[in-house]
């Protein structure tokens, strides 16, 4: 192994570290959110409230767009996995109506 390859493999490692730390981050991050949700869910169910916020949604949208912009992130990509997490979001509220 060249030392151009055994640095490359190195840097290679580094990242993937760097990946997995992101993705546990990630998960917990979500975890939370959706813990937050949840109660949201609750609420609007106790207090006869529609499961969906449209409104909201659309101002969400347009922040997390903003956010990708200064991340760096192809707003598309953001915008496409808010509006995931908003469609499990109102699934869980609507459960809770039940």
């Amino acid at each position: 192994m060249t030392d151009a390859t055994a640095r490359a493999a190195e840097l290679l490692k580094e990242h993937r570290e760097s990946i997995d730390r992101l993705d546990a981050i990630l998960v917990y991050t979500l975890g939370e959110r959706f813990k937050h949700t949840q109660a949201v869910g609750v609420l609007k169910a106790t207090h006869d409230l529609p499961p969906s916020d449209p409104a909201r949604e659309e101002k969400q949208i347009a922040r997390l767009e903003d956010l990708a912009h200064r991340a760096d992130l192809d707003p598309e990509f953001a915008k496409k996995f808010l509006n995931f997490i908003i469609a499990e979001v109102i699934q869980h509220h609507k459960q809770h109506q039940s």
